[in-house]
């Protein structure tokens, strides 16, 4: 029996989530991974059936999109959301993601080495978006072991949301020192993003109050010693990059675009090597000037 569908339906039939209740739990927990401000932003019941259907006249919000494209790495929305012509009852073995042939560049994994020049000789991998860093070196392949982790940038998801609690804690107690510096939420700055990322007035302030709150809370279960180690910041300027320095060895780094979503922007990775002046001196004295300039909060 062949019926109008997309390739999005028989994907879902694949792994048992074609029922919306089921598809909004799988998008939240994608999101929750990757844009934590899109749980709970899923589509509505009859977008959903209209995804599955193709009745579509274009391709749903970009938001909608980058989930979609997480969900199902490999393919795109726009892929996704096209007519499948065969059978959706007793489809071929459509190729899973890993074995799906790329039309698109190769993502650098950790540990490429891109020869740009002397100049920039210390760069090991560059990502086209903040969600495939993510997907390749999660916050647990960088932070566990870590003796010392500087992090800038706006509401610091990746160290407030994307690294558990428990984490943090056994990291503090055990001796790393760890630098929060975020911008300001009750700053002039944060209200300048919320307008180039087209976000209703507050979202990112509310976002980035919470992450600073969290981080208290999870201060006062520490020993002295450890409480000591953690130190937060805020500082109210234009907002250029997110910046992450691990034992001075390694910075991970993405620029904040006008007109573009954080998680939208490239992410490039860089390693410290003797002898080179590369991008890690400039952005380990970045961050050291920003910390500088910063407020200090308890």
């Amino acid at each position: 029996m062949t019926t109008s569908a997309t390739l999005l339906k028989v994907l879902l039939r694949q792994r048992h989530l074609q029922g919306h209740r089921a598809f909004c739990k799988e998008y939240d927990r994608v999101a929750r991974q990757f844009e934590p401000d899109l749980v709970g932003h899923h589509p509505s019941k009859a977008q959903f059936y209209r995804w599955l259907s193709g009745e579509l006249l274009g391709l749903p919000y970009a938001d909608h999109c980058r989930i979609l494209e997480r969900m199902f790495p490999g393919w795109t929305a726009e892929q996704l959301l096209s007519p499948y012509d065969g059978d959706i009852d007793n489809p071929p073995d459509l190729p899973r993601e890993s074995e799906k042939p790329s039309h698109a560049p190769a993502t650098p994994t950790a540990g490429t080495t891109l020869v740009l020049g002397a100049q920039l000789a210390d760069v090991t991998a560059v990502f086209p978006t903040r969600a495939e860093f993510l997907h390749q070196m999660p916050p647990q392949q960088l932070f566990d072991g870590a003796k010392e982790l500087c992090v800038s940038g706006l509401s610091l998801n990746m160290i407030c949301q994307q690294y558990s609690d428990r984490n943090l804690i056994d990291s503090l107690e055990t001796g790393t020192e760890i630098n929060c510096l975020f911008l300001d939420p009750e700053g002039e700055n944060i209200k300048v993003r919320e307008r180039e990322e087209a976000h209703p007035p507050g979202v990112l302030a509310t976002l980035t109050s919470l992450n600073i709150q969290a981080l208290r809370r999870l201060a006062s279960k520490l020993s002295d010693g450890a409480r000591a180690r953690l130190r937060i910041r805020t500082y109210d300027e234009a907002i250029r990059f997110n910046i992450i320095l691990i034992d001075r060895r390694k910075c991970v780094v993405q620029p904040y675009l006008p007109d573009a979503r954080g998680v939208e922007s490239p992410t490039l990775v860089i390693e410290k090597q003797e002898g080179v002046r590369g991008l890690f001196v400039t952005f380990s004295q970045v961050f050291a000037s920003m910390w500088d300039r910063a407020k200090e909060i308890g």
